[in-house]
C-alpha cells in the first residue's frame, strides 16, 4: 500500500481527501450492492469508474483509487 498524502492540492483547491469524500457514499453503496452499479469486481473497473465520476477533475489520481482499492480489498 501507498502512503497517501490526503492533504496534497490536486485541483483548485481540491484535496486528495475532498476527493475521496466526494465518492465516498456512492461508491459505499455500490460495494454494499445497494445501487444499479454491481459492486466492482477489479481495480480496473473501481478506477473507470473514480476517473468518470469524480467533480470536476478526469484524470487519474492515484491516492483515490489507492485508497477506494485497499478499503474494499481490490489491490491486485
Amino acid at each position: 500500500m501507498m502512503d497517501i498524502d490526503y492533504g496534497r492540492e490536486v485541483w483548485e483547491d481540491w484535496t486528495v481527501k475532498d476527493f475521496i469524500d466526494s465518492l465516498q457514499t456512492e461508491i459505499a453503496m455500490i460495494m454494499g450492492g445497494v445501487s444499479y452499479i454491481k459492486p466492482f469486481k477489479s481495480k480496473d473497473e473501481l478506477e473507470a469508474y473514480i476517473i468518470s465520476n469524480q467533480p470536476y477533475y478526469k484524470l487519474k489520481i492515484p491516492e483515490v483509487i489507492e485508497y477506494f482499492a485497499c478499503k474494499y480489498g481490490l489491490n491486485q
